[in-house]
């Protein structure tokens, strides 16, 4: 397939774009010919996939982490819907996070990668579509890859984004949790599912994920499947520091889905409003607030696995 890299070279701590002579050598050597270009600013993924996709190329690869594959997802699309729903999203794992590579089971490895890159095997891949209110008050729209959530997981995503990562990705994400639930309590919610009864209720965290994890690798959501069709929802309350320091290896491995705290269904839909403020997480990124209304796309693109 004729494929091109959007290349964070911010990611991995800046070594992405330090080392891109040495990776770059590597790809041509497993893949032969591709194209490429580096982001230098915010959504500037999404440019380039869009103008990638319209030279013909059919497999774009996010060469960062989380991030950046979402702006490459986003990029997929034009006017509502796919450019090209045969082209491929790829992968080259470079990023802080890494939870929407751990669904899949990839680790960090350029050669694990390159494997897949070399390969013409695809999979039908579901995109998440979120409508929310962003910070200038205006009503916006975004795709996602892995999981949007609204609740203290955006407070830890903002903690996190704004703050250093040089902990590293796990202690970086735990500390920013730590940070965050120690000021935060439950928000009242009114909830629709599939265009059911409205139902309101105290959340801590309200998950839509097409993937399985989030949060640098809290298993949310540990039956997902990134071609059913369906997110799997996952509804945590009352969920204190307390829960997290005491019961964290039930969050980190799935176990927490048969708690009392939490409640977990598949949808299609979800729609979600508040009197309070509550923000909006996808894919780690913080664009915006309730109200949000959330659906997937099935099958919208394909993946390279």
């Amino acid at each position: 397939m004729k494929t091109f890299l959007v290349v964070n070279p911010r990611s991995a701590g800046g070594q992405t774009g330090k080392r891109w002579a040495e990776i770059s050598g590597q790809v041509t050597r497993a893949i032969g010919d591709f194209g490429f270009g580096f982001t230098e600013r915010p959504l500037d993924a999404v440019r380039l996939t869009r103008d990638a996709l319209a030279d013909g190329y059919e497999c774009i690869a996010a060469v960062g982490g989380d991030g950046t594959v979402n702006e490459v997802v986003n990029g997929f699309f034009a006017d509502g819907k796919a450019i090209n729903p045969q082209a491929a999203l790829g992968l080259i794992p470079r990023g802080t996070g890494g939870d929407f590579r751990r669904a899949f089971g990839w680790d960090l490895e350029l050669d694990s990668a390159l494997a897949r890159l070399r390969t013409d095997k695809t999979e039908p891949f579901d995109v998440g579509l979120a409508e929310y209110v962003n910070f200038q008050g205006e009503k916006e729209s975004r795709y996602f890859a892995n999981i949007a959530s609204f609740g203290v997981s955006a407070a830890v995503a903002h903690e996190v984004n704004t703050g250093s990562k040089a902990l590293g990705g796990n202690l970086s994400f735990v500390w920013g949790t730590v940070k965050a639930m120690a000021k935060y309590r439950d928000r009242k919610v009114r909830l629709r599912v599939d265009g059911g009864e409205p139902e309101e209720l105290g959340i801590t965290v309200v998950a839509a994920s097409n993937g399985r994890y989030f949060g640098s690798g809290m298993c949310v959501a540990p039956k997902a499947v990134t071609h059913d069709g369906l997110f799997d929802l996952t509804v945590w309350h009352d969920y204190g520091l307390h829960d997290f320091i005491i019961k964290s290896k039930g969050v980190y491995n799935g176990d927490h889905i048969t708690w009392n705290k939490t409640r977990y269904l598949q949808c299609r839909t979800l729609e979600a409003e508040s009197d309070e403020e509550v923000f909006l997480e996808m894919d780690g990124e913080v664009p915006g607030r309730l109200p949000c209304r959330i659906s997937i796309l099935p099958g919208a693109i394909r993946l390279k696995v």
